[in-house]
Parts: C-alpha cells; structure tokens; sequence
C-alpha cells in the first residue's frame, strides 16, 4: 500500500474535476481538507458583508462566521460527493463534529482562531472502515466555530497523524520572484523558509501555506509540500518534479 496522504485543496480551484479523478485512484489512505475563501468572499459581498484580511487571515466577525460555516458545508459536500461518485468513499465533516478540532480564539480578528488539539482516533477509525474524511477547517472552543486558515488546520491534522501534507494552490510553489518561473525553489529548510519569510520573500497568502507546512513537520510529518492543484500534480510531487518540498533536513 502506498502511503498515507493529507491533502489541503484550496478554495481557489475553480475546476477540481480531474483532481478529484486523480484522488480517487490515490492507492494509500487519503484525508482531504479544503478551504473556500473565494465563495466565501463571494457570499458576504452578496450579503452586503465587508471582507477584510490581517496577515493572510479573514477577520471573521460573528456574523460572518455563518456564512463561513455555510460555504464550507457546501464545498464539503461537493468534494464527497465528487470522490464518492468515482469510487472513493468519502464522507464531509467539520471540525466541530465529535471535536475532531479544538481551537482557541486568536486575539483582534473575531471569530477567527487556531488548531490545539485534533482528535484523531476518529479519523482513523473511519479511514479503518474504508472512508476518505474531507474536512472543513471549522473548530470548537467554549463559545462556538471558529474561522481556521484551511492551510493551518492541514498542518495540524497531518502534523497529528505523522503522515506527509500536500497543500494544492493556485501557484506552483514558492518563488524567489513570482513573475519568473525559473526561480521556484524546489525544495527548502525550515531554516530557508524562515530566512525567506524575514527577507519578504514569502508573503501574503503564501506566508500561512509556508508556516501550515512548518507546523506539519515540527508536528511530525516526514515531509510537506505546496503545489499548484491539476491533472497529474500527486505523481509529479511525489517525484519531486513539482511544488517546493520541505524536509528537516536538505
């Protein structure tokens, strides 16, 4: 049997079609955690609800959080559904379910928080009973959900399993300068990566994708990876021909 595998797929791909194709015929046990920032986005500028970020995350006032629980819903059950259709048994749940995540509020951002505990047994045990779980990145503290960065719940849940996170984007790595494609770095440290976040180099959105993959390995994981999401990107990442692999060591 092939590996373990946690993939985070981002709310950004459009068209997840073939991806899921590919998923499907993945031969090792699979967890999938997705976002949905842009339908997010979408629906509280629909509801006439303003969207603003503080370093990479969406301040999530408590109104807002409703909307948020009701769009990862919906991805949720799309992505299980699509699995489930191609013959990958999948079944969609949040974080809150049976508090698979414990999360703590994070200060000045509303109803937005981080990942302290991930009850795995659950996820184990169904994946012992043949099914892949697709998890959306809402957590539970003592007074309700909370907006978790999907990238940050991806490193928690794999760092918690020890298995290898691949977080799917719209972008094929990280770059030394994103308009040239010959200076992606295929590989990097915890201690490059650091050195690239305090040169400005990873920034914005990619900074919590770079700190998720961080966290997965400090947490456990043998190796984490981001990658622009299509047809054939598992295969090329587990190759090493595509994305930015981070190892401990170089």
């Amino acid at each position: 049997m092939s590996e373990p595998l946690l993939v985070k797929v981002g709310g950004s791909l459009r068209a997840p079609g073939a991806l899921l194709e590919e998923l499907a015929r993945y031969p090792g046990p699979l967890v999938l955690v997705h976002g949905g920032g842009p339908e997010i986005g979408a629906w509280l500028a629909r509801l006439g609800l303003e969207s603003r970020f503080q370093d990479g995350l969406r301040v999530t006032p408590p109104e807002g959080m409703e909307v948020v629980e009701m769009v990862l819903t919906a991805i949720g059950k799309r992505l299980s559904g699509g699995l489930s259709r191609r013959g990958r048994k999948a079944l969609a749940l949040s974080g809150q379910d049976a508090l698979l995540l414990k999360g703590r509020a994070l200060p000045g951002l509303g109803r937005v928080g981080e990942v302290v505990g991930v009850e795995k047994g659950l996820l184990l045990d169904l994946l012992e009973k043949g099914y892949t779980p697709v998890l959306s990145p809402v957590a539970l503290d003592e007074e309700g959900a909370l907006n978790v960065n999907a990238d940050t719940a991806a490193g928690a849940v794999a760092g918690a399993l020890g298995w290898p996170a691949l977080f799917l984007t719209d972008v094929e790595g990280v770059y030394r300068d994103p308009k040239d494609p010959e200076t992606r770095f295929p590989r990097l440290t915890p201690e490059e990566a650091a050195r690239l976040r305090a040169e400005g180099v990873v920034q914005g959105g990619m900074v919590p994708k770079v700190e998720a993959a961080l966290f997965a390995l400090r947490q456990g994981a043998p190796w984490a990876a981001i990658a622009k999401g299509r047809r054939g990107i598992l295969k090329e990442v587990l190759a090493g021909k595509a994305g930015t692999l981070f190892r401990k060591e170089a």
